[in-house]
Order: C-alpha cells, then sequence, then structure tokens
C-alpha cells in the first residue's frame, strides 16, 4: 500500500502537475489505484481504446511499436520510477500508438479515464503541460540520432517556436511582388523575356522558401537522460551539436518578452559550469523548463541513491553478507571504424594505414586531420610531380615513335636522352616537399586517452607543441562543420572546454564520432575518479558500523556499577600539576587515546 504523503511526493515531482498546491495535490493522489504488473505482462496493446493514466512508481516497462522494415516489434524507449504513459490517447481521444509490457516487476498507479478528464477540466492549467509533453514525444518518435547511447532517452526534444518559421517566410513572400510584377508587364507589353523572368524568379523564391522551412525544422533541442543538447544544422553549409551533461546544469531559466508571452514562446536558459545553452524561442518555455528541471533533479536524485547503494554494499561487505551488485546502464558506445581488413590484400591494406584518420592503441584513439587537409596541403608539389610525369611519358611515347632520337643510344658510346632522365631528378625536389608536408599532416594528431586529452603538433626536423588536459576537467563538448565542403565531406572542429582553455580539434573525420569518444571517456573517468575518491572514506566507515555491530550486545548491556572513588588530590598551589601522569605514563592511561583521534580529519 502506498502511503499519501509517498503519492503527493511522487506527482509533485512530475513536470505534468506544475503549478499545483499540496492540497490540490493530495486531492489529485486520492484518484489514482493502484496496480501491480509482475514483469512479462501486457498492459495495453497497440490500438487498445484507452482506459487511464498510468505512472510508473517502482520498476520498469517497455514502449513498443512495430518496425515495418523488420518485421518485428521495436522497443521506443524504457520508462522506470517516475515516468509515466498514456496520456496521448485520452488527450486527443484515439486509440494507443504503442504497447506497454513490463520488463520487471512493477507497481502502477492507474487514473481511470473519466478522473483524467476531470482533472483537466478542475485545472484547465495542468493542459498545456500535457501538450508540451506529447509534441515532446511525437517529435522523438519521428527523429532519428545516430548519436543517442543504446540505453539513452529522449525525454524532451523541440523545435523553435512557429513564429520564427513565419519571421523566416516574410522576405520570401514579400519577394513574390517581382515575378508578379514581370508577370503582369509581360502581359501588358507582349514580352515574352517578361514573363520568363517572373518564371524563374518564381522558381527561385519557392526554392528559397522551402530552404528557409527545411532549416527551421532542422534544429533541435533536446534533453536525454545523460545530457542536454543543442542540435543546429543548415543543410549543405552548417553543422554544429553543443551538449552538456545533466550533471553540470547549475539552474534553470525563463527568458520572454512581451510578444513571447502573447504567443506564449520564450528562451530556455539552461546554465553549466562552462556557461549557458539557451533554448530560444521554444513554445511554452515554462513548461518545458519544468521537464529540463524534472529530469535534472531526476539524475541527482539517482546519484544520491547509487551512492547509498554503494556505502550499503560496503558494510555487507564487511559484515561477510552477500553482495547484490547492480549492473550500471552502458555509456553512449565508443564509435569504431566500420572497416573489415582481413579480408583485403595486404597492399591494400598498407596503402591505406597511410591515410588512416583514426587508430586505436593500447586504449588510446588517435585523430588525424581529413585527407582533403593533406590534398590542400600537398596539391601544389603533387601537381608538379604529376606535370612532370606526364611529360616524361609523353617524351617516352615520342622518342617511341621517333625514327630518329631513342632514350638511350650506344652508337659511339652511351648517350642517353638528356630530357628522359633530367626529369626524374627535377622531380626529387618536389617529391621531399610531398613527403615532408605528409609527415606534416601525420604529425599533427589529436589523442584521447582514458585520462587525458592532448593536441600534439610536430614539424617534421623542427619543433613540437603539445597541450594536454586531464579529461575529467572537461566542462562540455561542442563540434561544427562549416561549409559546404565540410558537410559532404563529413569532416569539422570539435571544441573542448577546459577550465579557462579550450582546445580544438581541427578538421578530424566524423565529428560527432569523436565527440561520442570523448564523452564516453569522460563519463567512465569522472565515475572511476568518484569511485576511488570514496572508497577510502567508505572503507573507513563501513569498519566503524561493521565494529559497532559485531559489538552491539556490548553496548547494549546494562552498565556496571562504578568502583569506589579515589581519594581526592591534595588541594593547594601545586597539587593538580603534581597528580598528572608524566609524559612516559602517559601511553600507559586508558581513555587518553581519543584525545587524539580530531588530528585525523
Amino acid at each position: 500500500m502506498i502511503e499519501l504523503r509517498q503519492r503527493v511526493n511522487l506527482i509533485n515531482r512530475i513536470h505534468l502537475f506544475n503549478g499545483l498546491k499540496e492540497d490540490q495535490l493530495a486531492g489529485i493522489a486520492v484518484k489514482f489505484e493502484e496496480r501491480e504488473v509482475p514483469a512479462g505482462q501486457v498492459i495495453f496493446k497497440r490500438g487498445d481504446k484507452p482506459d487511464g493514466f498510468y505512472v510508473v512508481f517502482k520498476g520498469k516497462v517497455n514502449v513498443t511499436r512495430p518496425n515495418e522494415k523488420k518485421g518485428d516489434e521495436e522497443v521506443i524507449v524504457w520508462l522506470v520510477g517516475g515516468d509515466y504513459f498514456g496520456e496521448e490517447a485520452l488527450v486527443e481521444n484515439r486509440s494507443r500508438s504503442a504497447t506497454i509490457t513490463a520488463v520487471e516487476d512493477s507497481l502502477l498507479l492507474f487514473m481511470p479515464r473519466e478522473h483524467f478528464h476531470s482533472l483537466l477540466t478542475a485545472y484547465p492549467k495542468l493542459k498545456p503541460n500535457f501538450l508540451v509533453a506529447i509534441k515532446s514525444h511525437k517529435l522523438a518518435r519521428a527523429t532519428r540520432f545516430k548519436w543517442l547511447g543504446p540505453k539513452e532517452i529522449i525525454y524532451f526534444v523541440a523545435r523553435r517556436h512557429k513564429i520564427r518559421l513565419y519571421q523566416a517566410l516574410i522576405p520570401p513572400v514579400l519577394s513574390l511582388l517581382v515575378p508578379l510584377g514581370l508577370f503582369i508587364a509581360g502581359i501588358f507589353l507582349d514580352m515574352v523575356t517578361s514573363k520568363a523572368l517572373a518564371v524563374i524568379s518564381l522558381v527561385f523564391i519557392v526554392g528559397w522558401a522551402g530552404w528557409n522551412a527545411l532549416d527551421w525544422s532542422n534544429d533541435y533541442y533536446i534533453v536525454t537522460n545523460q545530457r542536454v543538447v543543442w542540435l543546429e544544422k543548415v543543410i549543405g553549409l552548417y553543422e554544429s551539436r553543443e551538449e552538456a551533461p545533466l550533471s553540470t546544469i547549475l539552474s534553470v531559466g525563463v527568458e520572454t518578452d512581451q510578444l513571447g508571452r502573447i504567443f506564449d514562446y520564450g528562451n530556455v536558459i539552461v546554465r553549466t559550469f562552462v556557461g549557458r545553452l539557451e533554448f530560444d524561442h521554444v513554445d511554452h518555455p515554462h513548461q518545458a523548463a519544468e521537464m529540463i528541471r524534472e529530469y535534472w533533479e531526476r539524475v541527482k536524485s539517482v546519484l544520491t541513491v547509487s551512492q547509498q547503494e554503494v556505502m550499503r554494499n560496503a558494510i555487507r561487505e564487511k559484515l561477510g553478507l552477500p553482495v547484490d551488485k547492480r549492473k550500471l546502464d552502458e555509456l553512449p558506445p565508443i564509435v569504431t571504424v566500420d572497416r573489415n581488413l582481413q579480408n583485403l590484400p595486404l597492399w591494400w591494406v598498407a596503402f591505406i594505414t597511410l591515410f588512416k584518420l583514426r587508430e586505436e592503441d593500447a586504449g588510446k584513439v588517435i585523430y588525424h586531420k581529413h585527407w582533403i587537409v593533406l590534398l590542400h596541403q600537398t596539391w601544389k608539389p603533387l601537381a608538379v610531380i604529376l606535370g612532370l610525369f606526364a611529360l616524361q611519358i609523353w617524351r617516352l611515347v615520342f622518342l617511341w615513335k621517333s625514327p630518329v632520337e631513342s632514350a638511350l643510344s650506344f652508337k659511339d658510346g652511351f648517350h642517353p636522352d638528356g630530357i628522359t632522365f633530367a626529369l626524374p631528378l627535377l622531380s626529387i625536389p618536389f617529391i621531399v616537399w610531398l613527403v615532408w608536408e605528409y609527415v606534416d599532416w601525420k604529425n599533427d594528431i589529436f589523442m584521447v586517452a582514458s585520462d587525458e586529452i592532448f593536441d600534439i603538433d610536430r614539424k617534421p626536423f623542427g619543433k613540437e607543441e603539445k597541450r594536454a588536459a586531464q579529461i575529467d576537467s572537461i566542462l562540455s563538448t561542442s563540434y561544427t562543420r562549416n561549409g559546404i565542403i565540410q558537410y559532404l565531406f563529413n569532416y569539422g572542429t570539435v571544441k573542448i572546454a577546459v577550465g579557462g582553455a579550450t582546445f580544438d580539434f581541427q578538421d578530424v573525420a566524423d565529428p560527432a564520432s569523436v565527440q561520442a569518444d570523448i564523452n564516453r571517456r569522460r563519463a567512465a573517468r569522472i565515475a572511476k575518479k568518484k569511485e576511488d575518491e570514496g572508497s577510502a572514506d567508505r572503507e573507513r566507515f563501513a569498519t566503524w558500523i561493521a565494529a559497532y555491530h559485531q559489538n552491539i550486545n556490548d553496548f547494549n548491556a546494562p552498565p556496571k556499577p562504578p568502583k569506589e572513588s579515589a581519594p581526592a588530590a591534595p588541594q593547594g598551589d601545586g597539587a593538580d600539576l603534581d597528580n598528572l601522569p608524566i609524559a612516559d605514563d602517559i601511553e600507559e592511561q586508558p581513555g587518553l587515546e581519543g584525545g587524539m583521534m580530531g588530528g585525523e580529519g
């Protein structure tokens, strides 16, 4: 039986009920029914009529939908304590769009359909909360983000408010006056050229409007169970993903202007250790901020519970009791090179190794700049070498066809063709130049180890610059792809904020994967560091508590009667000092050890 106070505390943490007082929450809490669901039981199926609204009090459930490509059920998301489901079909008055199945033995709070509709009628200000959640869930299901980890859940996703789209469409709409004027002029003046220009300008304006609409639709604000992400993309020109772990959030706020308050949009400001992420022109900004704040608070509470569980396990180990260690959730994956080298010829393996952009060595990941950068550095000597080579081929063909001249002549001695043998000699300095540029490109590396990141720039036969930083000091990461060339060839710059400095992994291939590598190792390093820092304290506290538990009978025993007290020390000047133990006797006096304990802090 779940107590009323527990119910109120649970729904008070859910953003759907934001804005209600405690007595109102208590009135809502009693409307929920308890339902125990064993693992494997289907709670409802896709296509069922909605019966009510569910909140997970304890356990885990999966949300699945049919996958048309694979022909089976696909898990969209899994929900745990504090999550909710079933609201979409109730608000939109339609059938269930997904199947919900209990993964573990779960305890659910269920609000019947009639109570749910009565709730929205009694508290109309709750409806925007539900609408924001529904809109976010729909957008998350309709969009695929390849950089998500295997157990990373999107809790909130939003685009900019449509007013930003309308503002972007104003110039194209006003520009329609140009083709309209040209078309009218063409009719009255009977000019084919004017009509043709009208059609061309109309096609251009329609494309311009479509481009602006597509650009608006490609920007996302995302909150997962691990991080806050701002994804910005201009197809073919620019792409950026800026993110920060949920654990680095300091505060969440809302900024609006007069127009925003009228149309209910504003900026959600997420402040972190390194700066702030601004979700500008978000629809229903206050509800969006509450969603972000809820999941941020949930992450903090999960960390607290995890620390308590670790402490409990340490005590059980000291007492010799069995410890049931829970398997940790997987971190976002390290992206590996999708290439099978085993079936390739050795000469080809050796060749592609020369231009490998990502390689792993003893747990370290080394990144080189994209081969487009190499091509930019080497095109001049390469062009000269290819030109000399083409000239050499032309000269050999000419000599082969010539009835008089030849490459080698042995008449009256050895007479080689001067041009044929001079061209390779002319190529030598350009080949050296080419090799120098290649070595310079190969020596400019970015490396991510388990505990550090490195930016190393070493000139051939020159100086070497090396920057390093602890990976657990990273505050945030972001990446950008500027211009159509970087977009087409998928390379860009990963920016890493470390304290007051910034590391730029410039022109690396697939910057999203590089960012994922860094974030995973950062998360693993921080977890390991926290574990190491807390292990000594846990060991000491667990030893004390275990000692108390093992001697609890002595502590609970009735006190022994006091012995007869010794005669009082003589009073007078210096009597107290004369009766104190001398230094050599201090160690033998019982009860004095604790006086030295305070110095161990």
